[in-house]
């Protein structure tokens, strides 16, 4: 696959209808199931029929968002309305009872890899039921096979599939039991028994007639009487004796023995060797060749002398990653592909044959890490893809989710970031998520991922995917002990995150404990006397969730935030940043209604009422100190019920401070919504109220006319400030504030550089 299909794969089209329906199941199994009271599963509901082909890919978009149980396998219990034609489980927690259901459909092709849940009992279970089965696969953790031989000498066979062609039983250590294993498996033309602890006695399998294919990967030990055993299959085409740890990959005498497999199977176009000493030391040997003409012998030179008879028949491929001696990186190699590390090429043909070997895929990712770090790449699309594949099929190998990570933050921030589209970002984003999600307890896993999130747009790239998000970053600062760059990354993006999103979301940070989470660390610091940079976004992110959000101001206010406030406030008078965000989420808690009442203290008023003074941060603290005191003001005289400071003494202060800001003034401020600020212009009891409200949407229209003006007209606000014009009750600087903000919306609107009676004040 070229860059261009890599990147244009999946943003070329949209998703099909049939995708959208299924995922949308997927995500909401009631549209199609119910719940089965006996035993607490899920079944289909009664007019629900499945076709083998919706029933394999519901199976392969499950297990996309979720591992599949028995209660997902008992969806398949009744075979008059469901058909699987195959079964592949990957990181399952499905039991005996579960595959029992799936294996009653009698399949053709069984995939269990990571099913730690099944026992020895699921190979009855499959042999029963196997008379269809062409394709069997036990990946790893999945441990069906039992060691005590006796069982399966008494019976003469494992696995009884007389139509069974390919086998492939990865153990990890695990014993094998070849002879026994393979009687009956005379159709064999595929065996894959990587990572078995030894050969044992597999050169015994004489009755396999029709192999094609034997992988040995991993396999210990694997000496003269086994390797005289491959040479004697002659009808293979595909041989890996390959090893993850050369410590087991030293042969004796290795040109021969290299040589001798070559010369003896005649059919050999794919070779792995990677790991081990066969590839020889690096004397180059010379073979011999027909010329152009095809009359007379001429010499060639081969840097594998092992493989010195096929220089005029190049293997399709060969593997020689981590061989000793640096084999990859010879000249004169037989082969048209080969896996190594001698350069990008060949570390991505090596990642994509050693996708399904977690030790080997490690390394060869830790290796394009490299590439990517010092700018040597040239194929960014077919990277890209590798490790995307790589990080979906091993999430839980951890080596391999950091490696990953760690490329994809030099992938999205390179130079093809651009050629990024949506569905490709969203596909990035969730392997992210992913990795970090099962591997939340490791520092360099949650830093990889936080620094690939900040290269996209936040929150806007990552809103489909939001609340996980949430709650992965709210774990990474859950431990205000581990103070490091971990919790600072994190608070960053969960700030940037309750920014600019709607009240439901906002809502799922406060119900997901963010607000005690930032309190924890405000506390942390206050303790310790240090104000840094998480202390300031830690308030700055209660800010942002608080917007419009009284669920969250009440949050704030029952966790002690006011006493967090004062106590910052004391110790850390002189940091404009601080005080501005606490000043701004205060303004939030203002702003409703309900709460206001709990804002009503002496003290809180007293330190509202000498912040109205503050030159700190330009006008910002000023100006949320004053519409803190004016939304508490709109409530009426009755409402303040304190005696200092006295009402009107606030009051006449709030005006003067408002007379002496600069209408001009550049703000670091965002507005959603300007519903509590038109709210107080009906306050015509307490024009001070009015005054504030509207020389706001004044400097607003006048600073970011663009951003403001449409957004005070669709909300009304127009029409309420010509009533408020018409009023005889405000004072004559709010009306013309007022006229201010008129003619500003008139001007954006109709783009008329010169509308009539255009106001001007001075400041």
């Amino acid at each position: 696959m070229t860059d261009q299909e890599v990147f244009s794969l999946y943003d070329s089209c949209p998703d099909s209808l049939f995708d959208i329906c299924l995922n949308y199941i997927v995500e909401n199994l009631n549209t199609i199931t119910k719940l089965d009271p006996p035993n607490k599963y899920r079944k289909l509901k009664d007019d629900v029929v499945l076709p083998a082909e919706i029933c394999e890919k519901f199976l392969r978009a499950y297990q996309r968002n979720s591992r599949v149980s028995d209660s997902i396998a008992n969806l398949f219990r009744d075979r008059t309305r469901t058909r699987l034609d195959s079964v592949k489980l990957r990181n399952s927690r499905i039991t005996d009872e579960g595959l029992l259901y799936f294996m009653a459909h009698k399949p053709y092709e069984v995939d269990l890899v990571q099913c730690e849940y099944l026992s020895t009992a699921s190979l009855d279970i499959i042999n029963s039921k196997s008379e269809n089965l062409v394709s069997l696969k036990f990946g790893p953790s999945t441990s069906v096979i039992p060691q005590d031989e006796r069982l399966f000498r008494q019976r003469g066979y494992v696995i009884n599939a007389p139509n069974l062609r390919r086998l492939t039983i990865q153990r990890r250590g695990g014993a094998i039991f070849p002879l026994l294993l393979l009687k009956p498996l005379t159709n064999l033309t595929y065996l894959d028994l990587s990572e078995c602890a030894s050969a044992g006695s597999i050169w015994a399998l004489t009755g396999l007639k029709h192999l094609k294919s034997l992988i040995l990967h991993s396999v210990h030990w694997l000496k003269d009487i086994v390797i005289d055993w491959i040479a004697s299959l002659t009808t293979l085409e595909h041989l890996d004796i390959s090893q993850s740890n050369d410590r087991h990959g030293k042969y004796l005498y290795p040109n021969d023995v290299l040589s001798k497999l070559v010369t003896s199977l005649p059919l050999l176009e794919s070779l792995d060797i990677s790991g081990t000493n066969l590839a020889g030391s690096g004397a180059a040997a010379v073979g011999t060749a027909k010329d152009s003409a095809g009359k007379c012998d001429v010499q060639e030179r081969c840097d594998i002398p092992g493989l010195v008879s096929r220089v005029n028949r190049p293997l399709e491929f060969l593997g020689l990653y981590g061989t000793h001696h640096g084999a990859c990186k010879r000249h004169d190699i037989p082969a048209k592909v080969i896996s190594g590390d001698a350069n990008e090429e060949q570390i991505l043909t090596a990642a994509t044959a050693y996708m399904d070997r977690p030790a080997m895929l490690a390394r060869v990712l830790n290796d394009l890490y490299y590439l990517f770090r010092y700018e040597i790449n040239a194929y960014v699309g077919r990277a890209l893809n590798v490790v995307l594949c790589a990080m979906d099929t091993h999430v839980l190998e951890k080596h391999i989710q950091i490696s990953g990570s760690a490329t994809l933050f030099y992938i999205v921030k390179g130079k093809e970031k651009n050629r990024i589209g949506i569905k490709l970002k969203r596909r990035i984003i969730t392997a992210l998520l992913d990795g970090m999600e099962a591997h939340l307890g490791d520092d360099t896993m949650m830093r990889n991922g936080c620094l690939t999130l900040c290269q996209f747009k936040i929150p806007t790239d990552v809103l489909f995917e939001y609340e996980r998000v949430v709650q992965i970053l709210l774990n990474g600062v859950a431990d205000v002990h581990l103070e490091g760059f971990v919790q600072r990354i994190a608070i960053y993006l969960l700030n940037s995150l309750a920014c600019q999103v709607d009240g439901k979301q906002k809502r799922f940070l406060g119900n997901n404990g963010a607000i005690g989470k930032m309190l924890n660390l405000i506390s942390d610091r206050l303790e310790r006397r240090v104000c840094d940079d998480v202390l300031e976004v830690a308030w700055s992110t209660m800010w942002n969730v608080t917007d419009e959000t009284p669920q969250n101001c009440q949050r704030f206010l029952d966790n002690f935030g006011m006493k967090f406030f004062l106590s910052c406030l004391e110790k850390f008078p002189d940091k404009e940043e601080l005080l501005r965000n606490m000043m701004g989420l205060l303004g939030n808690v203002a702003e409703v209604a309900a709460l206001r009442p709990q804002l009503m203290d002496k003290v809180f008023l007293g330190v509202f009422n000498e912040l109205l003074d503050s030159s700190s941060d330009g006008i910002e603290v000023s100006y949320n100190a004053a519409g803190v005191l004016v939304h508490m003001a709109s409530d009426g005289p009755e409402a303040w019920t304190v005696d200092e400071p006295s009402r009107d003494t606030v009051l006449a202060r709030v005006a003067a401070a408002v007379q002496r800001w600069d209408l001009r003034a550049e703000r670091n401020i965002n507005y959603r919504s300007f519903e509590p600020m038109l709210s107080l212009l009906h306050a015509h009891h307490t024009p001070q109220c009015q005054h504030w409200a509207v020389w706001a949407l004044a400097n607003l229209t006048t600073v970011y006319p663009e951003k403001y003006c449409n957004l005070v007209d669709a909300e009304g606000g127009l029409k309420l400030l010509k009533e408020l014009i018409a009023h005889p009750a405000p004072y004559k600087m709010v009306k013309d504030l007022a006229q201010v903000v008129i003619v500003n919306c008139s001007i954006y609107v109709n783009h008329d550089a010169n509308p009539p009676n255009t106001l001007f004040l001075d400041n």
